[in-house]
C-alpha cells in the first residue's frame, strides 16, 4: 500500500529533470471587472545537484513571466515560484495560456517545462456565431445571415451601434429583448468576389472591456476550389 500511495503522489507532482512543480496545470477564475490574472507555480529541486533555469518565455505578448527573485539556480531541496501574468484584453471564455521553461543544456527547440494557465472569463457579450461565411459564386444572389447576441448578466445590457467597417456588407440591427437579446442582420452586396467585412458591437457594458465586441463577415471561395 505505500508503494501504491507513493506511486500516486508522484503522479501528482509532475517532475521535470529535476525540478518538481506542485502543478503544471493550474485553473483561474476571473472576476467581470478584471483586467489580468496572475498565476503563481510553485517547484521544488529535489534532486540531490543544482539545476538551473537557462531560459523562460511565454507563448502569448498577453502573457509575462517572472521567477521569483529572478533566481535561476536551484539547490537541492530549495523551492522556487514562477509566476504567469496574463492581461485578458477583449478575451472572453475559457483560454489556456502556456510558459515554457528550458534548463541548462535542453536543446533550443524543446523545453523542458510547459507550465498552462487556464483562465474562466466571463462572456458577458455572448455572440453566435462569430464569423458569418458566404462562397464566392458569381452568379449567386447575396443571402442575409443573421449573428445572435445574448446577455448574460443579472443588468441589462444594450447594444448601442453596429458598424460593418465595409461598405461591401450591410449590418442591420434588430432588438429583440431590450438590454437581453439582440440581432445583427448581414447581407454581403454581391458574392462574385472575395470579401471580409469586421464587424463592430458598440455596447452600454459597465466593464469597459465588454464595451466594444466584434464578429466577422466572410466571402471566400469554396473549400476546395481551385484543386486538381
Amino acid at each position: 500500500m505505500r508503494t501504491l500511495a507513493l506511486f500516486l503522489l508522484l503522479l501528482s507532482c509532475p517532475s521535470w529533470a529535476g525540478l518538481t512543480f506542485d502543478k503544471s496545470l493550474k485553473e483561474v477564475h476571473a472576476g467581470v471587472e478584471q483586467r489580468e490574472v496572475t498565476c503563481d507555480f510553485e517547484f521544488t529541486n529535489k534532486t540531490d545537484e543544482p539545476v538551473t533555469i537557462a531560459r523562460y518565455e511565454s507563448t502569448c505578448s498577453c502573457m509575462s513571466v517572472k521567477v521569483k527573485d529572478g533566481k535561476l539556480v536551484y539547490q537541492p531541496g530549495e523551492r522556487g515560484t514562477v509566476r504567469a501574468i496574463f492581461d485578458m484584453g477583449n478575451f472572453s471564455g475559457d483560454i489556456d495560456k502556456s510558459v515554457r521553461l528550458w534548463l541548462k543544456d535542453d536543446p533550443r527547440n524543446a523545453p523542458s517545462i510547459t507550465l498552462t494557465t487556464r483562465v474562466h472569463i466571463p462572456v458577458l457579450v455572448e455572440i453566435e456565431p462569430k464569423t458569418l461565411r458566404w462562397e464566392v459564386d458569381a452568379n449567386g444572389k447575396p443571402e442575409t445571415k443573421t449573428i445572435a447576441i445574448t446577455m448574460n448578466h443579472d443588468e441589462p445590457i444594450h447594444v448601442v451601434s453596429v458598424d460593418s467597417g465595409n461598405p461591401s456588407f450591410t449590418a442591420e440591427l434588430k432588438e429583440i429583448e431590450k438590454g437581453k437579446k439582440y440581432e445583427i442582420r448581414v447581407t454581403p452586396g454581391t458574392v462574385a468576389s472575395p470579401a471580409l467585412g469586421v464587424i463592430q458591437i458598440r455596447t452600454d457594458a459597465k466593464s469597459a472591456r465588454h464595451g466594444i465586441q466584434r464578429a466577422f463577415a466572410l466571402v471566400r471561395q469554396p473549400v476546395g476550389a481551385g484543386k486538381p
